[in-house]
């Protein structure tokens, strides 16, 4: 079964550092932390709908 609200956490928690890093002006960290959290909730996604 999806589990939105995981996929949401892992999204909201990611933006949230994201944001973070781009407040100290790192902003390559902040988009390897997008980048890895579209990534991981991708997989997330593709997982369940291959097992269902």
């Amino acid at each position: 079964m999806l589990d939105y609200k995981q996929m949401y956490l892992m999204i909201f928690n990611a933006v949230t550092d994201a944001l973070r890093e781009m407040e100290n002006r790192n902003y390559e960290d902040a988009a390897l932390l997008l980048q890895k959290a579209q990534q991981m909730t991708e997989e997330s996604f593709i997982n369940v709908k291959d097992e269902g």
